[in-house]
């Protein structure tokens, strides 16, 4: 009886994950070639297959089968706990809230858009103000009496605590801080400068992603106003932006979603479209894209690599291979968080949890959002914001609902400083093989200790047994202080 239940349980869900990706991907052609004037078309879309997924994901019958299913091994047990949590959840919300949800996120990206490009925060508060009202209601309904934004942050880091976080931001800040004013009192390296024309720069791009591990015969890179990353398995899409000034934009932005991608490529084929056939949380995905990203792509000997294949395209304001090394490496208090440097970016993510905290907690009000972000930056950054797009506008995640989300970026740095320190220690001669532009060892490494494991374990878990160590914020500091002060001659 409960192998009966294990496996019609495994081929219910195998049709929810199913559905969930064809929504993902109803996500991304929205995000990047779906048509200006089918918005709203696409809003009740959604809404739909949001009702159909919510109808799936509290089925009654998912009770009786979880209660009766009976684990055979390992990855079967991490399905049903898998299916459970999400069971629990689901339960607790409304279906008129999910879909209600959907229908708002995916018209408030359009509507956010175009106050971005407009610089009008007055055009997206409203919206705004509705979502946080829906986010707090859905809060609400998960956290049962505990804490608001406890409740949102379990769906993207399973079993983390704002507390635990705002602890380690905490013990995390002074010292990036103290970092950050040794460096600005350095001459800054001179930037690369010229004109990038975008077929030069999309077609490195696909160089570069397939050196750090992309597959692309089961995915594609297109552009879209905020690089991301969709789909599981044998359906991996990843995006970048161009800016034809500016070339390292978009060879860093490609890199980063490269290592999302190939994190979902790289999973265990047995596991596709199961509970477990994904990253283990927002946190470990964000530690693959900024591993790849950071310690990787910014390394002196992919610098290396870089500069020589730039070089072949055109002629260069930067005269050697470590000056660019210095470029890509530029610290500068910007305002944008996806381009921000390494010592800047998680002052960025530090200032957007403690707000948006606030507002789920209600001790922050959409009208005053605006104030509190470019107060707190000018006090974290020293530098007055100039206008919306450059401040509270420039991030898509609050349109989409994705309070919670946030923090998981930081927490990817975290992992990804002990995932870096375990990789050096195991392949002492990475450096050679990325100053010829491949990243073949690191991404053999993590998909032997990290990748093709998927959910199977929890976040914490997946560190710890990549690593050997438990998950903790000194790996990251050192590697920065070390990488800074060879920099910055400190």
């Amino acid at each position: 009886m409960s192998t009966t239940a294990t496996a019609e349980l495994f081929a219910f869900q195998r049709d929810t994950e199913a559905l969930g990706q064809i929504s993902g991907r109803l996500g991304w052609d929205q995000e990047t070639v779906m048509p200006a004037g089918s918005a709203d078309q696409r809003a009740e879309e959604l809404s739909a297959l949001e009702g159909i997924l919510h109808a799936r994901r509290t089925d009654p019958r998912l009770k009786d089968l979880l209660d009766a299913a009976s684990p055979a091994n390992e990855a079967e047990a991490a399905q049903i706990r898998e299916i459970r949590h999400s069971y629990e959840r689901a339960v607790k919300l409304p279906e008129s809230l999910a879909r209600s949800l959907a229908a708002l996120s995916s018209r408030a990206q359009g509507i956010w858009a175009a106050a971005r490009a407009a610089d009008d925060v007055k055009a997206f508060l409203p919206t705004l103000s509705e979502m946080i009202r829906l986010k707090r209601e859905e809060a609400a309904c998960l956290a049962s009496g505990g804490d608001l934004y406890d409740a949102l942050l379990d769906d993207y880091e399973p079993g983390a605590k704002a507390a635990d976080l705002a602890a380690m931001f905490d013990r995390m800040r002074p010292r990036l801080v103290a970092l950050r004013e040794r460096v600005l009192d350095r001459p800054a390296p001179e930037a690369l400068t010229g004109h990038f024309p975008a077929e030069m720069q999309l077609r490195l791009s696909r160089e570069i992603a397939e050196a750090f591990g992309y597959d692309f015969n089961r995915g594609r890179l297109d552009l879209a106003v905020h690089p991301f990353s969709s789909g599981s398995g044998q359906d991996v899409r990843i995006t970048t932006r161009v800016d034809e000034g500016d070339p390292l934009n978009c060879f860093y932005s490609t890199i980063h979603e490269t290592g999302h991608g190939a994190y979902e490529q790289q999973v265990a084929p047995r596991y596709t479209l199961t509970a477990i056939g994904k990253g283990a949380s927002m946190g470990v995905h964000e530690s693959q894209s900024r591993i790849c990203e950071n310690q990787l792509g910014r390394s002196e000997a992919f610098s290396a690599w870089l500069y020589a294949r730039l070089s072949r395209e055109m002629t260069l304001n930067i005269g050697s291979a470590r000056d660019l090394y210095r470029a890509v490496n530029r610290v500068t208090p910007g305002f944008i968080r996806t381009e921000a440097d390494e010592l800047h970016y998680n002052l960025h993510i530090m200032l957007r949890f403690d707000l948006e905290r606030a507002l789920i907690a209600g001790d922050l009000e959409v009208g005053d959002l605006e104030a509190a972000w470019n107060d707190r930056f000018a006090a974290d950054f020293g530098v007055a914001v100039p206008r919306a797009s450059l401040g509270m506008l420039q991030d898509v995640h609050w349109s989409c609902g994705l309070f919670g989300y946030f923090p998981t970026y930081s927490l990817g740095n975290v992992y990804a400083g002990c995932l870096h320190q375990a990789l050096r220690q195991d392949v002492p001669d990475l450096d050679a093989a990325l100053s010829q532009g491949s990243a073949a060892p690191a991404t053999a490494w993590l998909q032997e200790k990290l990748r093709r494991h998927g959910a199977l374990r929890s976040p914490v878990e997946t560190i710890r047994t990549a690593c050997g160590f438990a998950p903790d914020e000194a790996p990251l500091l050192a590697y920065l202080e070390a990488k800074f002060s060879d920099l910055y001659a400190l």
